[in-house]
């Protein structure tokens, strides 16, 4: 469906752009608001309030879903709500159905971060299929981070250093919207600002 997402600026798009045209999994313009939708009449219409980015890409992930247990919220009293590694996570005598289930939600809150892509392998056949259904691109294997985090911004020196891709007219329309004014002030919210995230032109994670 053609849509069109309005925020505030778009990262790294001229001056004065502040909208995204997705018709289904492509990004068809990037400009102007009211450019954007007098060209486009019929277009559903998202507003959102901050910085429209191209989506993150998590580096870390096979240490996040591979070498760490994503309580399921049920458990919050037992395990807390943060990843468990080390000796906690041997403590829990994982199998394989756990480890589908905790990775299901570790993608999830990648999604809560702005992620639409995750850097592989994956070597445990439950999470391969996780992260298959997810929807989430697949990058080749590639350094790991330092740091290994939800946020793939804590491991990186500028935001544009964590894109998954560039945002362009023809390009797959995989993006997030961060309640931040430009680059400067996302470097220091964070990707837990994440408002919005889209993957394939899908509203994946919105913000309530």
């Amino acid at each position: 469906m053609l849509t069109i997402h309005a925020a505030d600026a778009v990262h790294g798009a001229p001056e004065g752009s502040d909208s995204v045209a997705v018709d289904g999994g492509v990004v068809v313009a990037i400009g102007a608001y009211g450019e954007l939708t007098a060209a486009r009449p019929q277009a559903r219409i998202r507003r959102w309030s901050g910085l429209i980015t191209p989506g993150l890409l998590n580096a870390g992930a096979p240490a996040l879903l591979e070498a760490a247990y994503h309580p399921d919220p049920r458990e919050a009293d037992e395990l807390g709500s943060d990843p468990l590694t080390g000796d906690a996570l041997t403590a829990l005598g994982m199998d394989d159905a756990r480890w589908g289930a905790s990775a299901r939600r570790g993608l999830q809150r990648m999604l809560r971060h702005g992620t639409t892509a995750v850097r592989g392998p994956f070597t445990r056949p439950a999470v391969r299929t996780a992260v298959a259904r997810s929807g989430l691109r697949v990058h080749a294997p590639g350094p790991a981070p330092e740091h290994v985090s939800l946020d793939p911004l804590a491991s990186v020196r500028e935001p544009a250093d964590a894109f998954a891709a560039v945002l362009a007219v023809g390009g797959p329309a995989d993006l997030a919207v961060f309640a931040a004014g430009d680059a400067a002030a996302l470097r220091t919210a964070g990707a837990g600002s994440c408002a919005a995230t889209v993957l394939g032109g899908r509203l994946v994670f919105r913000r309530s």
